[in-house]
């Protein structure tokens, strides 16, 4: 009997210190625990830009490549290469060549289709591509094609705008149709060179409505910054409007946004979300190869016009260094569950799908030694301060918890980044830190707090004196991991990533 008593005391202290302890063992895996794999979705589409028709979801890209999906995570490529053969186009290499007659080859022999946008157009009755074709990193050109189903094939139908050219070649443009004659092209043309600081390359080109169902065009790539034009919807061409300096307006480029003076900042994409009531501008800063620092920033506004400013209240403007400027949504990271790390995001699109969900769709390299990319899909989400945080992997269905979080299921083990501000090829990886009592902690002295709104997916976290307001997320990672993430936007424009695994 006096074993027996024994016993029982010593397993009513062991579940004593298990209920102290947090209810036995810690939630969240050890990374040795944790089985690692990269997602493969078998297609490789640069610049991708999403569309949804039919039921179906197509993305386009440079380089002529296009692929077809049914559920956001299985694509299969439909058209690919830039040449004759590829069913995208059924005029683009006619025997004029009208698209490239103004840029000529790329490369000898080869020519440059760069970072398309397809959109439904209401008044034309079409699918209209809109389109770069391009020389070098300034002169280039802004195209449209049209066609009657969203997988072509496209029918060119003009060059709209050009970009780079000089006084000698300014005449095979169209500015001066535009312009007018005797327009003098001083503050375009300087020391006989294109200026390039102020003025944009016409590449990129996304085209969007407004709430008014105004189309608009946005575009542009390091040089002069990012541009905005109007765009009439009965015929596709843009509406060149009436200049104004101190509105940074121009006759021929439109409206100037943000960037300029040859700093990184490319790939626009402008969309107007319902819940927020902001329009996002979308950007990649860097070099777009494995190790240039490509990544994706974010900007609003509450007018498409602008001014799109950032979460501490900064615009991007005519700057000497610009890496603290712009929510920096993501840059290369790594966590446990990765056998390899993934680089150079960027390029983006976005798409709100019927059910409300919101996707950011872009290009990713790896830290594979080579510059191999493929299109990836992750869901977006808004944060109490309406600032977009996107997940961690890969969409596979997940939706956020109706029921939200209880704060003994935010405690344990999490593997935790901060995307920073930084533009270069430092990977960020998740260190493992614990959640307990609103106190965060690592082995490496990482320190912070964390507070849970309870019964609701928002959470806070205080690191070094800001503010990080975040989302959380149950999901299953690409390696098949069951997975708790969070993922924070702080005042500083940096973004928190943290993952638990189940």
């Amino acid at each position: 009997m006096k074993r027996k008593g024994i016993l029982i005391c010593g397993m009513m202290l062991s579940a004593l210190a298990a209920s102290l302890s947090g209810c036995g063992k810690q939630q969240g895996k050890d990374a040795s625990e944790i089985e690692q794999g990269n997602m493969a979705v078998g297609v490789s589409v640069h610049d991708p830009s999403i569309v949804k028709a039919d039921g179906n979801y197509y993305i386009f890209g440079s380089h002529m490549e296009a692929a077809q999906s049914a559920d956001l995570k299985d694509w299969k490529s439909f058209a690919s290469g830039v040449n004759g053969n590829n069913p995208l186009f059924d005029n683009l290499f006619d025997k004029d060549m009208k698209a490239f007659a103004y840029v000529g080859e790329y490369v000898e022999g080869g020519y440059a289709v760069w970072a398309p946008d397809v959109i439904y157009n209401k008044a034309m009755g079409k699918w209209v591509m809109y389109f770069s074709t391009s020389h070098d990193w300034r002169t280039s050109n802004l195209c449209f094609a049209v066609a009657d189903e969203i997988t072509g094939p496209y029918s060119y139908v003009d060059t709209i705008l050009y970009s780079g050219f000089t006084s000698k070649t300014v005449d095979k443009t169209n500015f001066r149709e535009i312009m007018g004659e005797d327009v003098k092209i001083s503050d375009y043309v300087q020391a006989a060179e294109y200026n390039h600081l102020n003025y944009p390359n016409c590449i990129d080109p996304t085209i969007f409505y407004d709430t008014d169902g105004k189309m608009w065009m946005v575009y542009g790539s390091w040089s002069g910054g990012i541009w905005l034009l109007e765009i009439d919807e009965a015929t596709g061409y843009p509406i060149h409007p009436e200049a104004d300096e101190s509105a940074h307006i121009d006759q021929y480029f439109g409206r100037y946004l943000i960037g300029g003076l040859h700093n990184s900042c490319e790939g626009p994409y402008i969309f107007r979300d319902e819940e927020s009531g902001y329009y996002y501008l979308l950007v990649s800063y860097g070099g777009l190869t494995r190790e240039g620092g490509y990544q994706i920033r974010c900007y609003r506004s509450e007018k498409v016009e602008g001014p799109y400013l950032d979460a501490s209240g900064s615009t991007f403007g005519y700057v000497a260094e610009h890496s603290g400027l712009g929510v920096k949504m993501m840059g290369n990271y790594f966590f446990p569950s990765l056998k390899t790390a993934y680089m150079a995001p960027g390029h983006c699109s976005a798409l709100v799908d019927e059910d409300g969900k919101r996707f950011l769709v872009y290009h990713q390299r790896f830290d594979s030694g080579s510059e191999y990319h493929e299109p990836r899909v992750h869901q977006m989400f808004l944060n109490k301060n309406g600032w977009f945080v996107a997940a961690p992997f890969a969409y596979a269905g997940e939706s956020l918890r109706e029921e939200g979080y209880k704060k003994k299921e935010i405690e344990g083990k999490w593997y935790l980044l901060n995307h920073g501000t930084d533009i270069g090829a430092e990977i960020h990886s998740g260190e493992a830190v614990t959640f307990r009592g609103g106190s965060i902690s690592g082995e490496d002295g990482t320190k912070g707090n964390y507070e849970l709104e309870e019964g609701t997916c928002y959470i806070s976290i205080v690191q070094n004196g800001i503010i990080y307001d975040g989302v959380l997320l149950d999901m299953t990672d690409e390696a098949g991991n069951a997975v708790r993430c969070l993922m924070a936007v702080g005042e500083n424009n940096e973004t928190i990533w943290a993952v638990m695994y189940l």
